[in-house]
């Protein structure tokens, strides 16, 4: 196990601290401790580091002062007094007492990811009250939506910019801490979402005083790319990522959109510091959002990746749209499906909408390299009303959908409110003002320009604001509403399947591979996987309103699980609408 080292930030050492800071554009930098009457100088190490020893400690509340002009937190700040413009404070991880540290996580193939915001859910601890229930449906791994400090009360997390600063508006560290213990202790997992591709557009100081900390000749969505050529720059992401495997005990990171990175070597050298910094018994989950599908990446110390193409065919097979990014999978959507089955990524060197050449080789890899989903923060909440599956989908069609997800051999996700058929809106929140405001109101409302249903400026124009507090509050879960007749079968329906996927499932996943799959119709494949103890799964689906003909014997197999809706219409050798058949 490798030693670790932190350059970046505040190291404690009883009731002294030392602080660094890398500000290569600045000549001088002082620091300004509350409660102390004048800013003391940090002197110059070279190289754009700055640093000085006080005799400060764990509370103590802190800026940096650049060139006696300009007040700034700490960039690798562990916590802020306010928000991303205030005060930082010195913290002592060393200070919780950890009731589950024996936990050494579970292994990759057991996992079922349930992604949430913890603002929705009432806070760190609203979080923590709900673990139980959560454990109880069947789910294996809580995945929290990004924590860093943002601007404002609300967000969702992804324009943060204090990276190491878990979000106070939530609670206190303690509170993040505890929740993550009371879930060990559940036996859950904790995965933390990181945004490493870019900063939020409030509360950046990087650029006043370390813009080598970016490239001028890349640029993003987000504006200039971060420049993961410097040591200092991978550093200080290495170090965040780090805090949260090492100081907060997480189980699992997952890498927000590391398409926007250019350096993938540096996501190389990151996934083998993490794996190098603990014991091996312990297991560590690394997960990527990534629209290149970079296949290498599975094989260099990553577990797996969000399959975007995966949940994008679906979609389209269950809700008929086709605009935007579904463009690329309304083509031969049922043969599209069948290659996601088979062999993990749809699009593998082929051709989008855009006439770029998309993606690498996936075949090769095992099922678990794959994250599917139905619904997920990006794919409900970048719709313009943030509308979920059920208000869009068949029903019935939308239930053998899930029974694909949570019977399949890949790692299953699912969105807070999903089990219980939710019907609530999941927005895009902020809580920018002034004219970042009015941006980024209007910048959301031109984003679905293009789409036939808003190019009426008139029906943009009712786009909810995101950063009117009624649209972040109308996301919260009513878990009373859950109670009801129709929520409480959706309960039902997930928890049954669930349960199937540990007993029949999750055993067989190790050495698992694919074993074909084909097309039987539109909108109706049969897939087969061979499993790790020699067995074969096999699914056969369909999402269309007309029966189709399966081929092969069945009357050997083991039904694991059926769902049709018409009865009299299933006969020797057809599938029914909507319909599934898990069989091993």
């Amino acid at each position: 196990m490798s030693t670790r080292v932190q350059r970046h930030g505040t190291q404690i050492n009883g009731g002294t601290t030392r602080f660094n800071l890398w500000a290569p554009d600045a000549k001088t930098v002082a620091i300004d401790v509350r409660g102390q009457s004048e800013p003391v100088p940090l002197q110059q190490q070279g190289d754009g580091w700055f640093s000085t020893h006080l005799n400060c400690g764990a509370g103590a509340e802190y800026r940096f002062l650049i060139n006696d002009e300009r007040y700034v937190p700490d960039p690798a700040a562990h916590s802020q007094v306010g928000d991303v413009h205030g005060y930082s404070r010195v913290v002592d991880h060393a200070n919780y007492q950890w009731q589950a540290a024996e936990w050494l996580g579970n292994p990759w193939q057991q996992t079922i990811i349930y992604e949430l915001h913890v603002g929705l859910m009432g806070g760190y601890k609203g979080v923590e009250k709900r673990l139980p229930t959560l454990a109880a449906l069947g789910v294996t791994a809580i995945e929290l939506m990004p924590l860093h400090q943002f601007p404002g009360t609300r967000n969702w997390g992804y324009d943060g910019v204090l990276l190491s600063a878990p979000a106070n508006a939530y609670g206190s560290i303690e509170e993040l801490k505890s929740l993550i213990d009371t879930a060990h202790q559940l036996g859950l997992m904790v995965f933390v979402d990181v945004v490493y591709n870019h900063f939020g557009p409030d509360g950046n100081y990087l650029p006043s005083y370390a813009s080598s900390f970016f490239r001028s000749d890349i640029h993003t969505a987000w504006g200039s790319a971060i420049d993961f050529r410097r040591t200092e720059v991978r550093d200080f992401f290495c170090e965040n990522a780090l805090m949260w495997v090492l100081d907060y005990r997480v189980d699992g990171l997952r890498f927000d959109a590391v398409h926007a990175i250019s350096e993938k070597n540096f996501l190389v050298e990151m996934a083998s510091r993490l794996r190098s910094s603990i014991p091996p018994e312990r297991h560590l989950h690394l997960m990527l959002e990534n629209e290149e599908n970079s296949a290498f990446l599975l094989q260099q110390g990553f577990n797996a990746q969000w399959n975007d193409d995966g949940h994008n065919v679906l979609h389209h097979l269950l809700t008929n749209e086709a605009e935007g990014y579904y463009e690329d999978f309304c083509q031969d959507p049922t043969q599209k499906l069948a290659r996601c089955l088979q062999e993990g990524f749809i699009f593998q060197g082929d051709t989008n909408r855009h006439g770029k050449c998309r993606g690498e080789p996936s075949a090769h890899l095992p099922p678990t390299s794959f994250v599917l989903f139905l619904q997920n923060h990006d794919q409900v909440g970048n719709r313009a009303f943030g509308e979920r599956l059920p208000l869009l989908a068949n029903r019935d069609a939308l239930k053998a959908a899930t029974a694909l997800l949570l019977l399949s051999p890949m790692i299953p996700l699912l969105f807070m409110g999903e089990e219980w058929g939710c019907e609530q809106p999941f927005f895009y929140f902020t809580d920018h003002h002034d004219e970042l405001a009015v941006a980024v109101r209007e910048g959301r409302r031109n984003e679905f320009a293009d789409f036939a249903h808003f190019v009426d400026s008139e029906i943009r124009a009712r786009i909810p604001d995101p950063n009117d507090e009624k649209t972040f509050s109308a996301c919260a879960l009513d878990y009373e509403n859950c109670r009801q007749p129709v929520p409480m079968e959706w309960l039902d329906f997930y928890r049954h399947l669930l349960e199937l996927r540990h007993v029949e499932i999750i055993p067989r996943l190790p050495g698992a591979r694919a074993d074909g799959a084909q097309v039987l119709g539109d909108a109706a494949v049969s897939a087969c996987w061979h499993m790790g103890d020699g067995s074969t799964l096999r699914i056969d689906l369909n999402l269309s309103s007309t029966a189709v003909a399966i081929s092969g014997q069945r009357q050997y197999e083991k039904v694991v699980f059926r769902y049709r809706v018409d009865h009299q219409s299933e006969r020797d050798g057809f599938l029914p609408p909507y319909s599934i058949i898990v069989t091993l």
